[in-house]
This record gives structure tokens, sequence and C-alpha cells, in this order.
């Protein structure tokens, strides 16, 4: 940890929010002076704080522990650099359109890389009457299955969550192009174009 930068970062923050040095240090029960002393660069807050000094500041820890925000560039609405992230152990799915440090139950996720899927990985896919009709021959079981299925457009993305045991049945309204994605723990991310 840069104690400068780090201080920098808090400042920077503190204000933003409109928060004086005071009452920065009430939130988080420390004195206005250990606020100064690391605005400043002359110390850094206790690894015991930095939880509270995350939320109250609404950022996380490790932004804190580098001192830097780095900024994305504006994506300008662009779903095509849309990016998936799973957590192994709960399973919670989080969608990002632009680059993103993403944690889940203590870990820090990577982002998945969505590979086409093979002739015999492919969806079903029926029209039936001005609807998709998505079904899937994969297996269904505890140990594997596919836990979500999403519609990717150059504008949106609907998510549809699949349990173990469930058969997939997803009807979509039709559009005119797009991509089906889904994940399977073991098979992983896989996309086909609709």
């Amino acid at each position: 940890m840069d104690q400068v930068k780090t201080g920098e970062l808090i400042r920077k923050l503190r204000t933003e929010l409109g928060l004086t040095q005071r009452q920065l240090a009430e939130k988080i029960n420390v004195s206005d002076k250990a606020v100064s002393k690391w605005e400043c660069g002359n110390g850094c807050p206790d690894l015991s704080l930095l939880t509270a000094l995350a939320d109250v500041l609404g950022t996380d820890m490790q932004l804190l522990l580098s001192g830097e925000i780095d900024k994305n560039e504006i994506e300008k609405g662009n779903m095509n650099k849309l990016r998936f992230f799973v957590c192994s152990k709960c399973g919670n799915i989080i969608t990002a359109t632009s680059d993103a440090a993403v944690t889940c139950c203590g870990s820090r996720l990577t982002p998945l890389i969505p590979r086409m899927a093979k002739e015999n990985e492919l969806l079903n896919v029926e029209d039936i009457g001005g609807e998709w009709y998505i079904t899937a021959e994969h297996e269904m079981t505890k140990e594997h299955f596919i836990s979500f299925a999403a519609y990717q457009s150059d504008s949106s993305v609907m998510l549809f969550k699949q349990y173990p045991e469930w058969a997939m049945n997803i009807y979509l309204p039709m559009y005119r192009s797009g991509r089906l994605i889904w994940y399977c723990g073991k098979c992983g991310l896989l996309y086909q174009e609709l």
C-alpha cells in the first residue's frame, strides 16, 4: 500500500461525498486527526478499518489498497463487450459492459471467455409463431447442468436462470439478430448466433 496514494484517494472520495474529516471519522469511529494523518500520507488506516472505510466511501478495499481509480472509457452502450462473471461458491451471476474488478464470497472473479458451441452442443431453437422456443439436450443433473442462459443483442440482454434437474424451456420474443449464451460449470461459457 502506497500511503500517499491511498491518502489522496481517501481525500478525493471524502470530498466527492461532501464529508468533512470529522464526519468521516465519526462514521468509522476514529478521530479526525487519524483521517487527516491518512490524507496527508503520514500513515495508513488499520486493516481492521478498511471494510468500514470502503463502505462509507462507496468503494472497495482493493481500490483503497491500490490508491488508484482506473476509469473505463465510455462504452456508449456497446453490449457486444458484455462480460459474464460467475461465483463458483454461490452461483451468483454478474455482468459488466467494460472491465470491472468483481468479487463475490471473498474471491476475485475473472470474466468468463465464451467459446462458440460445437455442433453437438448447440441449443435447439424453434420458431413458434413470433417467438423463439429454446431447449437443450444438455444433461441437467445436480453435478452437471446449465446454470443460466442469456439472449444478447447490441442493445440489451435477457438472462434466464436455470436449476439442476430442470429441463430448459425458454420462450424468447423473436428478434432480428443476436446471440444465445449459456453457462455450465463443466463446459464453460458457450454461445451461438441467432
